[in-house]
Parts: C-alpha cells; structure tokens; sequence
C-alpha cells in the first residue's frame, strides 16, 4: 500500500525551491527552551537530501493551538535549534505570508533555508483555506510533506496546498512512518501485544475493533480500563467511565474471548479520593476501589502482571499512558511499563504524543525499535483510515 506513494528520491529536485511541510510542534518549558527536539531532528534528513541537491528550501510548521499572533508560540526557538542540529543558518521570516515572508522567499538561494512563522497564525490554515493554500503554494515549485503528526487533519498546508503544486511528495520521514504502520498491522512477528491506555474509550474503539483479529493478546489499563472492570460488574467509584460506551466494552471483551485473543485489565490500581499530587493514596484490588474514590494509575500487582503478559511477545504496540503520568505518584505504572517494553526483545512501536513523552520521561527512547511522531495520526493508520494528508501524495494511475 506503501509503495505508491510519490517518494521525494522519485522527483527531480535538482536546483529548485522546495516547499516542505514540517512538524515543529515541540514541547517547551517556561522559557520557551526546547525541552525534546526529535521531531526537528527527524526531518533533517529530508531536508539535508534537498539542499544535496542544490535546492533552496521553505519550511512551514505550526506550534500549539494559538488563537492569534503570539510570540508565544513563535517558531524562532525551533529555527535557532534547526540552525544549532544541522550547523547552518536558518533564515526567520517574521510572518506566514506577509510581505517579510514573501520577500525572503523571493530572494532565497540554492542552499538557503527559510522557516515560516507558525501557519497557525493564520485563521486559514486549521479550515483547510484555499486562498491561504495558494499563497504558500506561490513561494515554491515542488512540495513535500514530511509532517507525519498532521497528516491526519486536512489543514490548508497538508492538504488544500497540494491542488496548486504539480510536483508533490512524500520525505523520508512520512515514509518511514507509513511503512511502519503498514507493516505492523499486515505481517507482525507473533506473538503480537497490544498494550493500549489513555483516558478514553472513545477515541480508542476503532483501534481497538481492527486490532483484536490482528493481535494475540491485548493489555488494557490507563482510565479506559475502568469502563471495561464496569462492563464486568466491578464498583469503580469515582473513577472515570464513559457511560455510553459500557456495551461496547462488553463487545470487545466477548469478541476477543470469541477470537482467542487473551485480554488483560489492572487487577489492583493507585486510588485517590482527589487528582491531585497531595492527596492520599491507597494501593487496591480492582474490585475494592473504596466509594468516592478513583483509579488514577495500575498497580504494582498489574505491572507485574502486565510484564509477565508481556514476556513472550516479538511484536509490541503501545499507544496510551497506564494512569496520570503528569502527577509523579501516579506515574509509576507508566514508567514501569515504558521500562518493560524497552527491555523486552521484541519488536517495539510507541505511537506518538503521550505514550511517546513517557519513553522520553522514563529515558527508554533509545531502546524503542520505533516511536511515531504522530499520536492521533499512527492512531489511524492503525484504524485503517486514509489520511487526508497522504491521499495527494499518492500515484495516479492511468495519468
């Protein structure tokens, strides 16, 4: 499926300028310090391959959910650590396609970088906004996207932008990323685990459905484990649950008995009467939660459970904190897990945002076969969706 993208080594990019849409939204401390910058470093290779070949090169990212001009959210402090990686200045442009923007664009040589301010800045680019598409479509003549983490939006620089260039592409990057996703759901090495967490359900479900034909066993913990030990009749207190969704975890939990996949679920959890890091905590059974009080992270029984799940697997997949990893003493269970994963000989696969910043917090980042720089992108692929951002990208047949 994989190979009909258009790959950036199938384009003549000899001496042109190239349009390259990154994702530079990378977490920063009060100071605005880049505190993890593996996603800048991440598309380095594919704009190294550009300036190799005498290319002059724009990059286009956003940064947070700005709701208008903030400098804030500047992209200056990514452009400085991108100048820093790769020991090459980096031009700013002062705005997204302004006049300054415009100018620096105009007068870019072969071998120069540009960055654009943060596209977020224009109300256009989250509604998709042709006009806006044009305009940034008018500072270059070859596209390519290489902004895994957003391909799953159809925004004004993933997705409008692509009707006005002829040339378009996909870098090393997306590439990577795609493949790997491809690969994981067609031909695992088994035994396959899924190890799945987070806080909902809901935006689960769809994996977890294509999953369960796919995988050997599925580990469940984080707060959407509570709607599951509800389906089973368990008296979770206070803790999270999503109403609605009871019957549908019932359906998993038979379809999987049914499939002979074996789930697990937190046999005991960390429970609080209050999220909060100064509240009192009680180590519980699952059955035992007192009333008023919620789970707010698995357990040491779990963990040893879920380690033990874990022991036999060649193919491992984790999207989703085990509980509220933020709060240090409802950490341990995510940490614990991401150490686990990290340790095992299996192949190991972390779909991005959260699950990713826990390896980082836990210092098992390099142990990870692979770690997605996209959460709610890799979270699709996985759904088996089209994303809007990859679908230009693709070959046309009969052209």
């Amino acid at each position: 499926m994989s190979s009909d993208i258009i790959s950036i080594k199938d384009i003549d990019l000899a001496n042109k300028k190239v349009f390259i849409r990154c994702d530079f939204n990378v977490p920063q401390d009060d100071f605005l310090n880049i505190t993890d910058d593996r996603r800048i470093r991440s598309v380095i290779p594919t704009i190294r391959y550009c300036l190799d070949n005498g290319c002059s090169v724009i990059l286009a990212s956003h940064l947070g959910r700005p709701k208008e001009f903030n400098s804030k959210y500047s992209l200056e402090p990514a452009a400085k650590r991108l100048a820093r990686l790769m020991s090459k200045e980096v031009i700013m442009a002062k705005d997204v396609v302004g006049e300054d923007a415009k100018r620096k664009a105009l007068n870019l040589k072969a071998g120069e970088i540009l960055m654009l301010e943060n596209l977020r800045f224009e109300k256009g680019e989250t509604k998709n906004d042709e006009n806006l598409a044009k305009e940034l479509a008018s500072m270059a003549e070859i596209y390519i996207n290489d902004a895994f983490g957003v391909c799953h939006r159809a925004h004004a620089s993933v997705e409008a932008i692509t009707k006005f260039f002829k040339i378009k592409c996909a870098g090393f990057l997306l590439q990577k990323e795609i493949s790997f996703a491809n690969n994981l759901i067609k031909h695992p090495t088994r035994p396959f685990v899924a190890v799945v967490g987070g806080s909902k359900v809901s935006g689960k479900l769809q994996a977890l459905t294509n999953l369960l034909p796919k995988v050997d066993k599925l580990i469940i913990g984080g707060g959407m484990a509570f709607t599951f030990l509800k389906a089973l009749g368990y008296d979770i207190g206070n803790s999270l649950l999503e109403e609605e969704l009871l019957e549908e975890a019932n359906k998993i939990l038979v379809k999987g008995k049914n499939l002979g996949v074996k789930i697990y679920l937190p046999v005991d959890v960390v429970a609080a009467a209050s999220c909060s890091s100064d509240a009192v905590v009680k180590f519980v059974p699952s059955q035992e939660i007192p009333s008023g009080w919620m789970g707010l992270d698995i357990g040491p029984a779990s963990v040893r459970l879920f380690r033990e799940a874990i022991s036999d697997a060649q193919t491992i997949w984790w999207n989703g904190p085990m509980g509220v990893f933020e709060i240090d003493k409802f950490s341990k269970g995510s940490i614990k897990m991401s150490h686990y994963i990290a340790e095992s000989y299996a192949t190991t696969v972390v779909g991005g945002g959260d699950t990713a910043d826990v390896v980082a917090r836990a210092g098992d980042a390099d142990e990870i076969t692979f770690i997605s720089t996209g959460g709610g992108a890799s979270l699709e692929l996985i759904e088996g969706k089209e994303l809007p951002g990859v679908k230009p990208l693709r070959m046309k047949v009969n052209e």
